[in-house]
């Protein structure tokens, strides 16, 4: 199964479908949001060149950063795909509240478990409702049909939010936390200090580490340090740049300050992981 709307003026698209194997141009589109389910059994899923395996009731949310291969499907999934052209997250995120929840820049893999059958059933129906409305040719098509990725993402948050333990009495730290991580994608490379963050979010650094221990999340210099890697390994293993021209677009003074907190981070120099990385990345494939 693989349905597909493109508007070719507009550049947008969306997609379902649940043959990813089969289809590598679209595990190619570094464009594409993806949130996937596994409606039963199991499949495996490389991820940054690490792999994963889902089993029957787990959806995993991955943002265009995430490099994504197929390994092993023994089970049923379905995958609901978009790009920004077609629905923009960060400009409709008072919408559905799915930014630095569902979709980050992080390593750190956006999992959970859906909650209940009838979760399972709305999910379930809103890809019936997607493949009866894809036939459909008229002016609304495209507007039915992002009300229904609205409606899928927003399905989506309230169970992410459920497994964090998120209620309407903690919601207000709930709601720091994820601006938060939204911030750190967005300014990871210009501003390396917690102060920076606490400020833009009108709080204390001592009122931020203690919403991240509430919900269990690691201190507030981790994230951050934890973004700026999670770049690194990317450039690192998906591109030829050079430690030094990495250096630069990370926002480091200069290479032997990068080289330094690489290694402090992950015990490897930048050659060591490219090497490792791309030497395991060969067996893999």
């Amino acid at each position: 199964m693989k349905y597909v709307y493109e508007n070719n003026k507009m550049k947008s698209k969306m997609i379902l479908c649940d043959c990813l194997q089969e289809e590598v141009a679209l595990l190619r589109d570094k464009s594409l949001y993806k949130i996937i389910w596994v409606e039963e059994g199991s499949i495996e899923l490389i991820i940054n060149h690490e792999r994963f395996i889902f089993k029957g009731g787990e959806v995993v949310s991955l943002s265009y950063l995430h490099h994504v291969d197929v390994g092993k499907i023994e089970g049923v999934y379905g995958a609901l795909m978009f790009n920004s052209r077609f629905y923009h997250i960060i400009d409709h995120d008072d919408e559905v509240l799915c930014n630095g929840l569902l979709f980050n820049g992080s390593l750190n893999i956006v999992c959970f478990q859906i909650p209940s059958e009838e979760d399972a059933f709305k999910l379930r129906r809103l890809k019936d409702v997607f493949a009866e409305e894809i036939s459909m040719r008229d002016s609304m098509q495209d507007e039915m049909l992002r009300l229904i990725l609205k409606r899928a993402i927003i399905l989506c948050c309230r169970m992410a939010r459920t497994k964090l333990g998120v209620r309407p009495q903690n919601c207000a730290r709930f709601e720091i936390m994820r601006r938060f991580f939204t911030l750190v994608d967005e300014y990871f490379r210009e501003k390396k200090q917690v102060q920076e963050y606490a400020d833009m979010l009108n709080k204390s650094v001592q009122t931020l580490a203690s919403v991240l221990a509430y919900y269990k999340q690691p201190s507030p210099i981790k994230i951050i340090h934890n973004r700026i890697i999670a770049e690194a390994e990317r450039l690192l293993y998906y591109t030829s740049k050079s430690s030094k021209e990495i250096a630069l677009s990370l926002g480091f003074e200069d290479h032997s300050a990068f080289s330094r907190f690489f290694k402090s981070m992950t015990g490897q120099s930048a050659t060591e992981f490219r090497n490792q990385a791309r030497h395991a990345g060969k067996a893999i494939a």
